[in-house]
């Protein structure tokens, strides 16, 4: 990045290279759009070389670059109005021994990471799936170490609450992503 920077810029297609994958994967996690994750991507991108001389050196890229990219995400809703329906597609690829179990147990938690109010799924994909390290998402979002905690166990608490119920038959109880009410499962008392 320092020389992407300091006008290196055919240098930038090794960072393409590098971190477009997972930042397609936390897209795609996120809002559960394939052409929309593309697009983001490349939006990222042209932001990075775009604001380049805004990276300081001696800072760690990643948080750098998933800054620009929630900002990116932001932006792109703000334009128009957001939309999550989650494609079969994107559904990891399943290797084991117990496929049909182990795609309907992905298909379950992807269905329930999709309920999640957007910060939260946006948390839980910083953490567990990009692997950055609470300190890192800390100052990305300008906040504690001790609150970035206390929101990643929240969110994990609710991402179960909303699979358990989904395993049950029944629908998660709340708002899903959409703003829209949920239905309680069959049977449950509110």
């Amino acid at each position: 990045m320092l020389q992407v920077r300091n006008g290196t810029v055919d240098m930038l297609g090794d960072l393409f290279d590098r971190y477009q994958v997972p930042l397609f994967n936390f897209y795609s996690r996120l809002t559960g759009n394939r052409s929309m994750s593309e697009d983001l991507v490349q939006e990222v991108f042209f932001r990075i070389l775009k604001f380049r001389h805004t990276y300081r050196p001696g800072t760690p890229f990643r948080p750098w670059m998933y800054r620009i990219a929630r900002n990116a995400r932001v932006d792109h809703f703000r334009k128009q109005r957001p939309e999550t329906p989650w494609e079969p597609e994107m559904e990891p690829a399943v290797h084991l021994a117990d496929a049909a179990q182990q795609k309907q147990e992905s298909s379950l938690l992807h269905r329930a990471l999709m309920q999640l109010p957007s910060e939260k799924r946006e948390l839980l994909l910083l953490c567990r799936f990009q692997e950055l390290k609470y300190e890192e998402i800390a100052g990305l979002l300008g906040c504690e170490l001790g609150t970035v905690k206390t929101r990643v166990h929240r969110a994990l608490q609710e991402l179960r609450q909303i699979y358990l119920d989904f395993e049950r038959g029944g629908q998660a109880k709340g708002k899903n992503s959409a703003g829209s009410e949920r239905v309680p499962p069959p049977g449950s008392r509110q």
